[in-house]
């Protein structure tokens, strides 16, 4: 195949490519974005991050301006027409394993815009504007793909091309890759505001479980504020986004002078994933390899997780460091995740969607029974650990999640190691780590800040050392040496 134009191609310039983008091209690859679009779709979409994702926007230099530009909540409540708690999820104001608040509601463009920022500052990455993704051509070790642009046909040569185009994802139909369909499919009618008057809104994010109209109710970043309210049988979209109609949803909510319109949207809330995330040198990430209902505000986080899985190793590869093969881990260890993420949100959206009355009093009465027995799954979302993939199985840790210590003083782990893989725990003199692997005594001076609660993970676990991969999942534990030869192997 001719000279490669890149090591990795991305098609999609929204925060899907240009995270997955900023994370290959900080562990050795080129990268190039092309994107449809001019500019940044202006008005929200995505309204939540979780404190996993804030973390991966810190490795890429952009949460602090993000979380300048996001708001938090105490809960997450579902509610009955009447007010009565039927599920709570608490602790989404307090600091989750990742380091920041463990839900973060945003303003989609402001974010975007960070990270675009991030991006013009980094060498080996770039984005192309208005370059429209029309078709590929797989070749040994290689992918060519055409673009319509300002300039007429122009066509780009790389080592990978990842589809982080979208849910109608033109490359996925390019490759021929098929979605698994898993029956959820509800419209609804997305509102978007502006807050003139916060003291007017809820402080927290609801769940309204009413048969005669499930409604949802969040905050969002930047002095936004979103309602959803689902469709019923008959209506159609030109009726329900009438302006009188909206005013008439919006009213029994008392927020007349309170939030002015910015966005009224019809959306049909779905559950698929793709069937192949890889296919050759084609790989997918975010919508274009998966759409979840919006109710467990996992959307754009998932697409963000599949950055972080993908990126460190798509670097590594370009860098010499590691083989093709790697990337056979990328969907055995991302869907199940994306799975159950998935289960969860449709579960709350099965909870919210009923209309039919006798039903939701069924559900009522189960669920504030369970409630009051102590046994309602409330509290904050736990996700599972990564089950197979690249990792040394059958060690205590593998696979889960390493939290991001913080110090005294709010300093934060990751800030001090760096974003490559870490061994940390008792090392033996003489032992040298490959590259991309810092070596992390427990008493070395960098630690100092964390010793104590890195000390108690690794007691914890019956450990000497553990070995933590770039995007903070546990590798394996056990002792160094052989830690680090495991690590060669895989």
């Amino acid at each position: 195949m001719p000279e490669f134009d890149c090591d990795v191609l991305i098609v999609g310039g929204g925060p899907t490519g240009v995270t997955l983008a900023l994370i290959a091209a900080r562990h050795g690859a080129s990268v190039i974005v092309c994107e449809r679009e001019a500019e940044i779709y202006p008005l929200p979409r995505a309204a939540h991050v979780d404190h996993e994702v804030m973390r991966i926007f810190q490795s890429v230099g952009a949460a602090d301006a993000i979380a300048a530009t996001s708001r938090t909540t105490m809960h997450y409540d579902f509610l009955t027409a009447s007010g009565e708690i039927l599920l709570r999820f608490e602790g989404s104001d307090r600091v989750g394993p990742g380091g920041w608040p463990s839900a973060n509601m945003i303003h989609q463009p402001s974010v975007e815009r960070v990270l675009r920022g991030e991006l013009e500052r980094t060498p080996q990455a770039e984005l192309r504007s208005e370059w429209r993704f029309t078709a590929l051509h797989q070749e040994a070790g290689g992918v060519s793909a055409t673009f319509e642009t300002p300039n007429g046909q122009r066509t780009l040569r790389s080592r990978w091309l990842v589809g982080a185009d979208g849910t109608r994802s033109p490359v996925r139909a390019a490759a021929g890759i098929e979605l698994d369909d898993l029956q959820f499919d509800e419209p609804w009618l997305v509102i978007d505001t502006i807050v003139h008057d916060f003291d007017r809104l809820p402080p927290v994010n609801l769940q309204i479980c009413d048969p005669a109209r499930p409604t949802t109710c969040v905050l969002m970043g930047e002095g936004r504020h979103r309602w959803e309210f689902m469709m019923l049988p008959g209506e159609t979209a030109e009726q329900i986004m009438d302006d009188a109609f909206v005013a008439a949803l919006l009213k029994p909510w008392n927020v007349d002078g309170a939030v002015s319109l910015e966005r009224k949207a019809v959306y049909r809330f779905n559950a698929r994933v793709a069937k192949d995330w890889r296919k050759g040198q084609v790989l997918l990430a975010g919508d274009a390899a998966h759409q979840t209902p919006p109710f467990a505000g996992q959307g754009m986080c998932a697409g963000i997780r599949d950055a972080a899985n993908l990126g460190w190793k798509l670097g590594m590869i370009a860098r010499g460091a590691a083989d093709d093969a790697l990337l056979d881990s990328y969907q055995v260890e991302r869907e199940p995740h994306v799975r159950a993420t998935i289960a969860l949100a449709v579960m709350m959206g099965q909870t919210v969607c009923i209309t039919d009355p006798v039903a939701a009093e069924a559900r009522n009465q189960q669920m504030l029974a369970a409630r009051a027995a102590g046994q309602s799954p409330d509290g904050a979302v736990e996700f599972p650990p990564l089950a197979t993939g690249c990792m040394l199985g059958g060690t205590a840790g593998a696979g889960s999640y390493f939290p991001q210590f913080m110090a005294a003083e709010g300093e934060r782990i990751d800030d001090a190691l760096g974003e490559q893989a870490w061994l940390i725990g008792t090392i033996t003199p003489g032992i040298a780590a490959p590259a991309g692997v810092s070596l992390v005594s427990l008493d070395a001076a960098p630690l100092a800040p964390w010793r104590k609660a890195a000390a108690q993970w690794l007691t914890e676990r019956g450990a000497e050392a553990v070995l933590v991969r770039p995007d903070r999942y546990v590798f394996g534990t056990g002792d160094a040496a052989s830690l680090l030869s495991a690590w060669a192997q895989r």
